[in-house]
């Protein structure tokens, strides 16, 4: 038996917001040549994703700014974008709303659909820095928050801490060679309601050597990443957030959804 329900879905629920956005969507981490990717993230939200991932910390805010032309082209109405803001802004709403703004300007938006505590403040209380942190709803500069690399206490807490907005998604490290999450972090993720984004989802290529993996793909015909992918995605409240600058890798990821591993397969996955 499966250790979670297989979650069908390819369009996954944003907390309990009532917004859905696509299973797997584009991260902008360690983004190599701007010029090229471009065309490639383009393509992505014109053929199937919805969402993009970028961060302040990305680039020194260069990620950002290529967020905001990829947004010139497709139209903001199209995209759903995630950004997340360095920890040492919160220690006050007047840092927490100054960060936010110009993380806006550099996107070229007046809104983002979701911002992140990109990892918790060591100095501060979980309680303050998530107080702190939703001016940025407060303000309408983003329509959700969330947090990322919080552990399952982290996260309670979090929840536990909001009065305006609800803490929607945790965006951690998950993928079908590093399940840590599956112990306690996503079980309670599920039961609370909470978006799991999955970052670093294809181990910087490590599945595709896999040995076990690559066989799954050889019995449905498919690619190790799209194995990978797919074993993400089948879980409940999971969304996976893979990089990529590359045309037909690209359409190999897009390619990952609509259709599902057999519950046997996802068995022998999650024992490797």
């Amino acid at each position: 038996m499966v250790r979670f329900p297989i979650d069908y879905n390819d369009w996954k629920e944003v907390g309990r917001t009532g917004e859905k956005i696509t299973a797997i969507g584009l991260g902008t981490w360690a983004i190599r040549d701007y010029g090229k990717a471009f065309d490639v993230y383009v393509y992505g939200l014109k053929n199937g994703l919805n969402h993009v991932d970028t961060a302040e910390m990305y680039d020194n805010g260069l990620a950002e700014e290529f967020i905001s032309r990829v947004v010139r082209e497709v139209g903001r109405d199209s995209i759903f974008i995630t950004t997340k803001m360095m920890p040492q802004h919160l220690v006050s709403r007047n840092k927490v709303l100054r960060a936010a703004r110009n993380a806006l300007n550099r996107l070229g938006v007046s809104y983002v659909d979701l911002f992140l505590i990109h990892w918790p403040n060591p100095n501060l209380s979980i309680s303050i820095q998530v107080k702190n942190f939703e001016a940025v709803f407060e303000a309408g500069y983003t329509r959700f928050i969330g947090v990322s690399n919080f552990d399952r206490w982290e996260l309670e807490e979090a929840l536990n801490s909001t009065s305006k907005a609800e803490v929607v998604v945790n965006q951690v490290h998950y993928s079908v060679l590093n399940k840590s999450i599956e112990r306690d972090l996503l079980p309670y993720a599920i039961r609370e309601g909470v978006t799991i984004q999955a970052y670093t989802p294809l181990e910087k290529g490590s599945v595709a050597r896999h040995p076990i993996i690559r066989d799954i793909a050889r019995k449905y015909d498919k690619t190790p990443v799209q194995i990978a992918l797919n074993y993400l995605i089948s879980r409940p409240r999971v969304v996976a957030i893979p990089k990529t600058e590359n045309i037909d890798h690209l359409k190999e990821i897009i390619s990952s959804m609509n259709w599902r591993l057999r519950e046997e397969d996802i068995e022998v996955l999650e024992k490797i």
